[in-house]
């Protein structure tokens, strides 16, 4: 597989779900997924390992995604 990449997330809300930044990410295709792609790969926020799709990310948390990257959540 090819280099993980680093890359900001750019949100106009107060928050954005892990479900909803794995499906904007394209990491999983639907929110369902997401729950099942959580129970087998171990995602970290901020550095600490979390499954909970509904989990809030809010400005400057960090999200590492084995294989796939880490994204900085920014607010605009």
């Amino acid at each position: 597989m090819g280099e993980e990449m680093n890359k900001d997330v750019t949100i106009d809300t107060p928050y954005i779900t892990l479900g909803q930044l794995l499906k904007e990410e394209a990491v999983v295709g639907t929110g369902g997924q997401a729950k099942w792609y959580l129970r087998e790969h171990t995602v970290s926020v901020n550095s600490e390992p979390d499954d909970r799709r509904g989990r809030k990310l809010y400005d400057g948390d960090t999200v590492q995604v084995p294989e796939v990257g880490t994204f900085t959540i920014r607010s605009k």
